[in-house]
């Protein structure tokens, strides 16, 4: 397991690297100079468990603006910076408790050298970002285009370079849309890298085909044993990102917390709207804190005996259905009183 052989890193309060469990990662989309609305969508990204959050800082205004949100949230806030060593510097002096950069974007060495210098002050981590689509010309002629193996050497030598400037309180991230090559370039880097790797596929897309993209790249790399931190990247509402991310995690057996929600597909034995209930029930179970399997099931073949495999399930007849407990019928209920029949007996588990 590479992942456990990786440098141990706090991120504020979040340790990752060693030992220490896969942490969730999300961006805010909000102006970060809008320090109301990036707070609040922090609160809610808090809420749906996200472990630590990500703000652009495109202006000096935007790095200024972090020490006033970190006052209100409660996970650690890290500062992504382009171009501008002059804005990674103000975000660490502002209170990030880590800094994204790509080295090859900020400029000179001497640059990224007062960037390393600030953050060895201020005794905070640097991750090392290097995308697919930034990839210096002498490794795209090296390796005659964009390649898994031009990725990491290019993530490697700036990795190097500021180790040679005495830091090493790093994390490292290598990224790429195209899915199979980011998963080979974290197979590769695994054996090369101590720092932990910051993993995610890049620019996956929109909320179905990067949920998708996501997932299967993801999931290969964890796992092979690869990766302490993931952020889902998608073109929508970060919160996705973070329900997600936990699903992913927990199909892997990488956590645990949280209701699983099973359900069959339709077919035309379905009596009852499944469809309508099966999303009722995923979005009424957010708030219940159990570690549990629910199956939603929608007719009288199959329902009851998969519905016993589940720790509570419910499964529909003709407008009706049964509620079924640790493989019990506990009663049959209308179909309009399934929803909240199942959540009653939720709020009561453990009573």
């Amino acid at each position: 397991m590479y992942r456990n052989q990786t440098k141990e890193i706090a991120i504020g309060t979040v340790k990752i690297g060693g030992d220490n469990p896969v942490a969730i990662q999300s961006m805010t989309n909000t102006k970060t100079e809008d320090v109301s609305a990036t707070t609040e969508q922090i609160l809610r990204l808090e809420a749906a468990g996200c472990d630590i959050i990500r703000c652009a800082v495109p202006t000096m205004e935007a790095a200024e603006a972090l020490r006033e949100i970190k006052k209100n949230i409660h996970i650690p806030l890290v500062a992504d910076i382009h171009f501008d060593y002059r804005l990674a510097i103000a975000a660490i002096e502002n209170g990030a408790d880590k800094i994204r950069i790509n080295p090859g974007n900020i400029g000179s060495q001497e640059k990224v050298r007062a960037v390393v210098d600030k953050a060895k002050e201020y005794k905070i981590p640097i991750r090392v970002g290097v995308n697919s689509g930034s990839l210096e010309k002498h490794l795209l002629e090296k390796y005659g285009g964009v390649t898994a193996e031009g990725i990491v050497e290019s993530a490697m030598d700036k990795v190097h370079m500021i180790e040679d400037m005495g830091y090493d309180n790093l994390v490292v991230s290598i990224k790429s849309s195209d899915v199979l090559m980011c998963v080979k370039a974290h197979e590769l880097i695994a054996g090369q890298c101590v720092y932990p790797l910051h993993v995610g596929i890049t620019e996956a897309g929109t909320l179905y085909s990067g949920n998708i993209k996501s997932s299967v790249g993801l999931g290969i790399i964890l796992h092979e044993g690869i990766g302490n931190t993931i952020r889902v990247s998608l073109t929508g509402d970060p919160l996705e990102e973070v329900r997600t991310a936990k699903l992913i995690l927990k199909t892997l057996g990488l956590r645990k917390g949280g209701i699983e929600v099973v359900s069959c597909p339709t077919c035309g034995r379905t009596k009852i709207d499944l469809i309508g209930l099966a999303n009722e029930v995923e979005k009424m179970v957010e708030d219940i804190p159990l570690d549990i399997k629910v199956a939603v099931m929608g007719c009288v073949v199959n329902g009851p005996g998969e519905a016993r495999e589940a720790d509570i399930g419910i499964a529909g007849g003709i407008g009706e259905g049964l509620l079924i407990r640790k493989g019990e019928i506990i009663k049959k209920v209308k179909e309009e009183e399934l929803l909240s029949t199942l959540r009653q007996e939720l709020l009561n588990w453990n009573r």
